[in-house]
């Protein structure tokens, strides 16, 4: 993995960073940046629920611009690519308490990214549509060679509800949650369809 390895800004707690990397265009680096994110996220101390929103909006964008888009058209670095780039700032001083906006560039493909509607037995096409319901904002944007899929997440002050809408509310009632206590006093939480 290539790209910025500029360290966060001083502190004990951190309230910025960006990084912008480049991967090969293989499964494998869907991994590689989640990780990478989650350590960034984590060490500016923010709640694990924010984290992993985050680390499934970047593993879906990098999914599906593995699988439906071509790598990166970049004469100087001949092997099959894909950009990835987050930013994130927190003010724990504000209401909202901060953002974290994550950006998938790649070499485009013959469809517009969009959200689907699959079938419930259907085994794939969800990706955008949980973008869409973990993110306050979410876009696409188009040159000449390379389509960059972004989204913005907002990370609550803490002690703020962390709800997240049924992207598909036709079908709300056919996902039950549930919410398990485990032995270490933390909640955790399922889903049935």
């Amino acid at each position: 993995m290539s790209g910025d390895h500029t360290p966060l800004d001083a502190g004990d707690r951190p309230h910025t960073v960006e990084r912008s990397v480049t991967l090969p265009h293989a499964p494998a680096s869907v991994t590689g940046a989640r990780q990478r994110l989650c350590r960034d996220l984590r060490s500016m101390e923010i709640s694990e629920d924010c984290v992993d929103d985050a680390a499934l909006v970047l593993s879906e964008l990098v999914s599906n611009a593995l699988r439906h888009a071509r790598p990166l058209p970049t004469p100087e670095n001949p092997e099959d690519s894909v950009g990835v780039s987050w930013r994130a700032e927190v003010d724990r001083a504000s209401q909202t308490c901060g953002w974290v906006e994550i950006a998938v560039r790649d070499g485009g493909s013959s469809t517009m990214p969009r959200v689907a509607r699959p079938s419930l037995s259907g085994l794939g096409g969800r990706g955008l549509g949980i973008v869409q319901s973990l993110s306050g904002r979410w876009g696409t944007e188009i040159e000449a060679t390379t389509t960059t899929v972004w989204a913005v997440l907002e990370i609550p002050a803490e002690g703020a509800s962390h709800e997240v809408e049924v992207p598909y509310p036709e079908t709300a009632a056919d996902v039950v949650e549930l919410r398990v206590h485990t032995s270490g006093g933390a909640d955790a939480r399922s889903a049935l369809l």
